[in-house]
């Protein structure tokens, strides 16, 4: 029994933080978008995939799947997917197969 685990004061109302609970929606109740965008990429598409109501782990193991499924790098940046190159049409056909509600966006 360590000193770390014990609480010597706290402020009134002061919970402890919880741990990353994200709850996780099945993929026929998420509305997912895609789109294709430059800007801020030094003039490289990326394929854009937004819409995810998933724990960090969950999301990072759709990108390696999307990414491998498109044979293309990329990378998850915050709760988005980002796939290098323009892939819209694949990773609607993709989603759609995992039973998520996709829509490409822009254009």
């Amino acid at each position: 029994m360590g000193k770390k685990d014990q609480v010597v004061y706290r402020e009134f109302g002061d919970e402890p933080e919880a741990a990353d609970e994200t709850v996780e929606l099945p993929p026929n109740q998420q509305q997912v978008r895609i789109q294709v965008s430059r800007k801020g990429k030094g003039g490289k598409t990326v394929t854009i995939v937004s819409g995810f109501v998933l724990s960090a782990e969950s999301l990072a193991a759709l990108a390696k799947k999307l990414k491998n499924q498109c044979g293309s790098g990329g990378s998850v940046q915050g709760e988005t997917i980002e796939i290098q190159g323009d892939h819209a049409q694949k990773l609607l056909q993709v989603l759609v197969g995992l039973e998520y509600k996709a829509k490409i966006s822009g254009g």
